[in-house]
């Protein structure tokens, strides 16, 4: 039987909310093992004079527990 166990991360990105999921992943990497999947639970940008200047989603990210 395999622990599962749940990280909330909130990152941001210049160019995508992809982007932005990707960095929550790689940041949450440097020190958490065994990733297992990533939840982009909410989204939300932030607008200056009418254009996207940044990207930001909460992210949850499972990983294994051994």
């Amino acid at each position: 039987m395999a622990i599962i166990k749940v990280i909330e991360v909130l990152a941001s990105s210049k160019s995508s909310w992809e982007d932005a999921a990707a960095k929550a992943v790689a940041e949450a990497g440097k020190t958490v093992r065994n990733i297992r999947s990533v939840y982009v639970q909410d989204q939300s940008a932030v607008v200056d004079k009418g254009k996207i200047k940044e990207y930001r989603c909460n992210c949850k990210i499972t990983f294994e527990v051994r």
